[in-house]
């Protein structure tokens, strides 16, 4: 009996502890985006995100032993903690410079009331469906000594998150930074679940994400020439 309960009281791992925490604090970050009226602020947050998937790959990579992993942690770190918010920082100031906007030109693009829901509605919106993904992963029953159970959940909370925010906003810098965030909510689910993957195909998943993000500013781009606005409202005009 005494064993039974040493053996379920039991600390976790440091790679299941570590992962947990670190999984969290993702989650919590695309929280925030939901409550931020500045986009400078929503590309912070991305930043935190970003910092805390590559810190996860080197904890993955120094409690299992896959030293891979570094030079993964390390690419990342740069591509979307460095690369990434830069390159949306140039759109943004580009996109001030075509609309004559000064707010643009510093940062201070407020998009309060751009998205189809109040806050506090969007936010429990959010917090629904992270409920749901995360008790749906745990109703599937899946065990593994090596697999931090938890951060798995909440990895799939994320992306589900993601996807609501996406949804919910209506300016396309939003909606791209909600798939650069789903990015990073698949990166965590990887990690967890597929750590010792070959590096040339993480170095892939990596390259598509600078696809997605060329894309995502030609987008920008054209979308604001056509309509001097970053709303996307107007679209729904064009649903045969």
């Amino acid at each position: 009996m005494s064993q039974l309960l040493a053996a379920t009281v039991a600390a976790p791992s440091a790679l299941s502890g570590g992962a947990n925490v670190i999984a969290v604090g993702v989650l919590l970050a695309e929280f925030g985006m939901f409550r931020q009226a500045l986009l400078r602020d929503q590309v912070r947050l991305y930043i935190a995100q970003s910092v805390l998937i590559s810190a996860l790959a080197v904890v993955v990579a120094a409690t299992r032993h896959l030293p891979d992993l570094y030079a993964l942690a390390a690419l990342s770190f740069a591509l979307k903690v460095v690369v990434v918010p830069f390159v949306l920082r140039r759109l943004l100031r580009g996109i001030g410079a075509i609309g004559g906007d000064p707010r643009w030109s510093t940062g201070d693009t407020d998009i309060a009331g751009s998205h189809t829901l109040g806050v506090a509605s969007t936010v429990l919106l959010a917090i629904g469906v992270a409920a749901f993904g995360f008790f749906t992963v745990a109703a599937l029953g899946i065990r593994s000594p090596v697999l931090p159970v938890t951060a798995l959940s909440v990895s799939v909370a994320v992306i589900l998150v993601a996807f609501v925010l996406m949804i919910v906003r209506r300016d396309v810098i939003s909606q791209a930074i909600g798939f650069l965030s789903l990015e990073n909510g698949v990166s965590l689910t990887a990690l967890v679940v597929a750590a010792g993957l070959p590096l040339i195909l993480e170095i892939a998943f990596l390259f598509d994400l600078l696809v997605a993000v060329a894309v995502f500013g030609l987008l920008i781009r054209v979308h604001h020439g056509r309509a001097e606005s970053m709303s996307t409202a107007d679209l729904t005009s064009l649903r045969g």
